[in-house]
C-alpha cells in the first residue's frame, strides 16, 4: 500500500482532509509508493504558530540538556536504522550501502551538535574600570528549513541538529517527493522527548509552501538546499523581509589532476561521480588533467566507470523530471561536440522500467560546453585537459559556482598554491577526509552561509553585545 504522507504540527499528525494530492512513483519501477497531501499558507502558519509557542522554553533550556535529547535521537535513529534505510532507499533509489552511511551520518549530526553546543561561548571585551561588557550567542527563534529530494534524511538532520542545538524550534519543508524520512525524524525528535512544536514538518510543493515559509514574518532565518534559480527566489524572500539566509546550492566542482599525482587514488576519486547517481551538489563532475597522463587517466576511468552496473552499484535517477534532464544533457553533449568515451544513453533492458541512465564519461569537453559549466546532475564526468598550472587554476575557475574542488598532486606546495588560487568553499588535497566537523558551503553562486562544523552554529544564532555599568 502506498505510504500516506501528512503534516506534522504541534506534535501530531494534521489530517489532509480535502486537500489534494500528489502521488509519488518510485525510481525503480514507476509504481505509486506514496501520495503526499499538499499543503499550503494555512499549513504553514500553523506549523509557525506551533514553534513560536515553544520557542521561549526549548531557548531557555540549559544547552547541555538540548544536548542529551539531541544525543537519544542519534541513538534511536540507529536503532531504527533498518526501517530509516528501507524507507529511503524506496524513494530516492539509492543504493543500501550508502543509505546506511548516510543514516549514520545524520545520527553524527545530532550527536555532534549535542555535544559541541556547550562550547558555544561568548566573549568579554575589556572597555576599562567601571564598565564590563560581554557577548553572547542566542537564538534567533523559529528557522524555516527547505530541503531537497537527493539527500533528505541527511540533509534534515544537518541542519535541524545545528538548529535545534542552538536554541532554535523549526518548521521543516522536505521535497514532495521524498518527505517520508523527514517526518519519521519529526516523530522520533518527540519520542525521544523533544517537546511538541519544537519539530514540525509541512509536506507540499515549494511554490505553495516553501514560498509561505520564507515570506512568513515569523521565520527568523531561512535555510535552503537546492537549485541556484529556486535559491535566489529564497534569497529574495528573505531580503525582502531583512532576514538571514543560509543558502547551500548547486555545484560544478574541479577535480584536478597533475601528471605527478598517485594515478591510482585520483582515479579512485573520479568516480565517486556515481555516488548517489551523481545526484550530489559536491560532486566533482570536471575532471581536468595535464597532458601527460590525459590519455592514462581517461582510459582507467573510463574502464572502471563501465563496470558501475546499473541497480547493482548505480541507483536509478530520483525522480522523473531528473531522468529526463540528465537523458536531454546526453543530446546536447553530443550535439555540441564532446566526445562519448562511454555510456550515455538511458539504461535499456530489463532496467528500462527504472529511471536508470548508463554511467558516462566525456572527453574533449571545452570551457563553451554546456556539460562543462552548467550541472548536470547525474552520473556524468566531463574531461578536459590542461598543460600549465595557471591553466589548471583558469579551468577550475572557469565556473558560476564554487563549492568543492580536488587537487591531487605529489608536490605539497603546488598542493596548497593550487588549494589557494581555486574560488572553492570546500578544496580536498590528495583525499583529504572530510566529515561532519569540517564547514561546508559554497563561494560565487554556490551559496551563502556554512552548514556543517562548528561554524554552523554561528549562522544559527545571533550575537549579542550587553555592557554593564559597574560605577
Amino acid at each position: 500500500m502506498p505510504r500516506e504522507l501528512d503534516h506534522w504540527i504541534g506534535g501530531k499528525t494534521v489530517p489532509r482532509g480535502t486537500q489534494e494530492t500528489l502521488v509519488i512513483e518510485g525510481p525503480f519501477e514507476r509504481a505509486v509508493i506514496a501520495r503526499v497531501a499538499l499543503g499550503g499558507p494555512e499549513h504553514v502558519a500553523s506549523a509557525v504558530a506551533a514553534a513560536r509557542a515553544a520557542a521561549r522554553d526549548w531557548a531557555d533550556r540549559a544547552p547541555v540538556d538540548r544536548g542529551r535529547l539531541l544525543a537519544e535521537v542519534a541513538r534511536r535513529l540507529r536503532e531504527r536504522q533498518h526501517e530509516f534505510v528501507a524507507t529511503e532507499v524506496e524513494e530516492t533509489g539509492k543504493l543500501v550501502a550508502e543509505m546506511r552511511g548516510g543514516l549514520n551520518v545524520a545520527a553524527d549530526y545530532f550527536e555532534f551538535y549535542g555535544g559541541v553546543v556547550r562550547a558555544l561561548f561568548g566573549e568579554t571585551i575589556n572597555l576599562g574600570a567601571g564598565d564590563h561588557a560581554f557577548t553572547s550567542r542566542e537564538p534567533y527563534g523559529v528557522v524555516g528549513m527547505i530541503t531537497p529530494w537527493n539527500g533528505p534524511l541527511t540533509q534534515a538532520a544537518r541542519g535541524m541538529a545545528a538548529a535545534l542545538a542552538a536554541g532554535n524550534t523549526v518548521v521543516v519543508k522536505p521535497s514532495e517527493f521524498t518527505s517520508s524520512t523527514t517526518l519519521m525524524l519529526a516523530r522520533l525528535c518527540e519520542e525521544a522527548g523533544i517537546p511538541a512544536g519544537v519539530v514540525n514538518v509541512v509536506v507540499g510543493t515549494g511554490s505553495d509552501v516553501g514560498a509561505a515559509l520564507v515570506d512568513h514574518p515569523d521565520v527568523r532565518l531561512v535555510a535552503f538546499t537546492g537549485s541556484v534559480a529556486t535559491g535566489r527566489r529564497v534569497a529574495e524572500g528573505a531580503a525582502r523581509r531583512l532576514v538571514p539566509a543560509i543558502l547551500e546550492l548547486g555545484g560544478k566542482s574541479a577535480n584536478v589532476v597533475f601528471a605527478d599525482a598517485d594515478l591510482d587514488r585520483a582515479v579512485a576519486s573520479a568516480l565517486t561521480i556515481c555516488v548517489g547517481a551523481g545526484q550530489q551538489c559536491a560532486a566533482l563532475s570536471r575532471l581536468l588533467v595535464q597532458d601527460e597522463v590525459h590519455d592514462a587517466v581517461l582510459e582507467r576511468v573510463a574502464e572502471q566507470m563501465r563496470a558501475r552496473t546499473p541497480g547493482e552499484r548505480l541507483a536509478p535517477m530520483t525522480t522523473e523530471g531528473q531522468f529526463a534532464k540528465v537523458v536531454e544533457y546526453f543530446e546536447v553533449a553530443e550535439d555540441e561536440g564532446a566526445r562519448l568515451v562511454t555510456g550515455g544513453h538511458a539504461v535499456a533492458g530489463e532496467l528500462a522500467v527504472g529511471r536508470y541512465v548508463e554511467p558516462t564519461v566525456y572527453a574533449d569537453v571545452t570551457p563553451q560546453m554546456r556539460i562543462f559549466r552548467e550541472e548536470v546532475f547525474g552520473p556524468v564526468l566531463a574531461v578536459t585537459r590542461f598543460t600549465t598550472e595557471d591553466d589548471a587554476v583558469s579551468l577550475a575557475n572557469d565556473s558560476e559556482y564554487g563549492l568543492v574542488a580536488g587537487v591531487w598532486t605529489a608536490d605539497s606546495a603546488r598542493a596548497l598554491r593550487v588549494a589557494s588560487r581555486i574560488d572553492a568553499g570546500q578544496v580536498i588535497v590528495n583525499g583529504g577526509r572530510t566529515g561532519i566537523e569540517t564547514p561546508f558551503g559554497g563561494y560565487k553562486s554556490s551559496g551563502l552561509g556554512r552548514e556543517k562544523g562548528f561554524e554552523s552554529l554561528f549562522h544559527y544564532t545571533q550575537l549579542k553585545t550587553t555592557v554593564v555599568s559597574t560605577r
